[in-house]
């Protein structure tokens, strides 16, 4: 343990908060989000897809997979300009952060270098700087950080068990290596995985112990539920149960309490009051936006009336 995070989760100890009565494991999870964050107060982020669609990655959820017939168009890539106005657009409508999404196994060639000028003019404009572009090799994560890059997103998805249900195109220890390199890099990490994929509860708290038990856990731990697209392999797969997925805030919280835990896809599909259990159990970083990547999240117009009437405020 190092400054009062753990770094050696075991799979008794993990499946015995999962376990634990749900109105005990909110209020434990509470009391540790209190012990390290104004309660309060919430991290807004917006996303941005800088280049969509025609992803030679299989995974079984991604609707950007070119192995998938989901009605989504291959998009060029966006020009800095585009990508800088709608980072100052979203500054001025209260995001504190800037997250670039690209359609890629790995950066490469012109296109990385076009990725960095972006990163550049999103930087000088005040915002925190996050990216999502696949694979890195390490010498592409200290070029990242150069150009004035934050934060860089690279979830695990699901535990190692189940990641071969979901992708086979990649591996889990590519994604750990990816990571490796990133926090060489002196960046930040947000990294997290999503509930709903047919996994049993086992995997989730695995996939929360790979997480957890990394040498520096991540800055950002986003947790997503699953949005169904027509077309990819999972679309019909059986939601969760709710309740499920707050537990699955909850622990990620006590198991992570120094990390932003970030309700992330999906929650234009929830209710209010799903939202804000999560937020109770120590849920503290929201997307906002009409869109994430190329799903539906909840509108701007509806979250400033939630976060309003439970008195939660930007950070």
């Amino acid at each position: 343990m190092t400054d009062g995070v753990r770094h050696d989760w075991t799979l008794d100890e993990v499946e015995a908060l999962f376990a634990m009565p749900f109105m005990d494991l909110v209020f434990k999870a509470q009391t540790v989000h209190r012990a390290h964050f104004d309660p309060n107060r919430i991290q807004i982020s917006r996303l941005l897809s800088i280049k969509t669609g025609g992803c030679p990655e299989d995974c079984s959820y991604c609707p950007q997979s070119a192995h998938y017939a989901t009605g989504l168009d291959k998009e060029r890539l966006l020009a800095v300009e585009e990508v800088i106005e709608a980072a100052r657009k979203a500054k001025d409508e209260g995001a504190s952060r800037f997250c670039m999404g690209a359609a890629w196994r790995g950066p490469k060639g012109d296109d990385f270098q076009v990725a960095l000028a972006m990163i550049e003019g999103v930087k000088g404009l005040g915002l925190e700087t996050c990216a999502s572009f696949g694979l890195l090799s390490r010498e592409q994560a200290r070029q990242l950080k150069a150009a004035g890059l934050d934060y860089y997103n690279h979830n695990l998805d699901t535990s190692p068990g189940h990641y071969g249900e979901i992708i086979s195109t990649r591996s889990f220890e590519d994604r750990l290596e990816t990571i490796g390199h990133v926090q060489e890099a002196g960046l930040h990490v947000c990294s997290g995985g999503i509930v709903g994929m047919g996994e049993k509860g086992s995997d989730r708290a695995e996939m929360l112990i790979a997480l957890a038990n990394l040498p520096q856990q991540p800055d950002s731990v986003p947790i997503n539920l699953l949005i169904p697209i027509p077309g990819t392999p999972l679309a019909e797969v059986e939601r969760p149960d709710p309740f499920d997925f707050v537990r699955t805030i909850a622990v990620a919280r006590i198991m992570m309490p120094k990390s932003f835990v970030r309700l992330s896809a999906g929650r234009e599909g929830m209710t209010e009051e799903m939202q804000a259990l999560c937020f109770l159990a120590g849920a503290n970083s929201v997307f906002c936006g009409e869109k994430l990547l190329t799903a539906r999240n909840a509108s701007p117009a509806n979250d400033k009336s939630l976060f309003g009437r439970l008195g939660l405020a930007p950070l």
